[in-house]
């Protein structure tokens, strides 16, 4: 894996984290319900080495883990030697950077155009996922939102970023 040119950049560590494009695929189908390997397997459409491959890099970031305790009943029913897997806190919490990212694809497309949108479950409307600050709200990719550095800026960071307006 590469190294972060700034190793104490958050967008670098994250790219870390995520490392490869199908990292996210396999977790929004994890995600998604889909937790057998067969069930991966067929909704990628993933040769079964590679497969088993990715998924050991993924357990092993920590992003997934085994699931001794599914039923397989989202999959089927659950044969010998066909692990299921979950989630993890980490994995879950990348969910919220899937559906920003799938919403910037469909950004620029005609709703007719789009292959997969996101709805509410219960009425079926399709929903706009915005970033907002947990205290008070507000979306946070409007004016008035700023990087500054952090107290642990390293010296790339400091030379590139403010700091915090007083008021923290």
């Amino acid at each position: 894996m590469t190294q972060a040119r700034i190793p104490d950049c958050p967008l670098a560590r994250t790219v870390e984290v995520v490392g490869s494009w199908w990292t996210l695929e396999i977790l929004h189908v994890v995600l998604g319900g889909h937790t057998r390997f067969s069930a991966i397997r067929r909704d990628l459409e993933t040769p079964a080495d590679v497969l088993a491959d990715r998924i050991a890099a993924l357990t092993a970031k920590g992003l997934l883990e085994v699931d001794d305790t599914a039923d397989g009943a989202a999959d089927g029913a659950a044969e010998p030697g066909d692990p299921a897997y979950r989630a993890t806190d980490l994995g879950r919490s990348l969910r919220p950077l899937l559906l920003v990212m799938a919403a910037f694809g469909n950004h620029r497309l005609a709703p007719e155009d789009r292959s997969l949108i996101l709805v509410d479950e219960e009425t079926g409307r399709e929903v706009d996922p915005v970033v907002v600050d947990r205290a008070t709200g507000r979306r946070v990719d409007t004016a008035g939102f700023v990087f500054a550095r952090g107290p642990k800026a390293g010296e790339q960071i400091a030379a590139r970023y403010p700091e915090a307006p007083a008021g923290r």
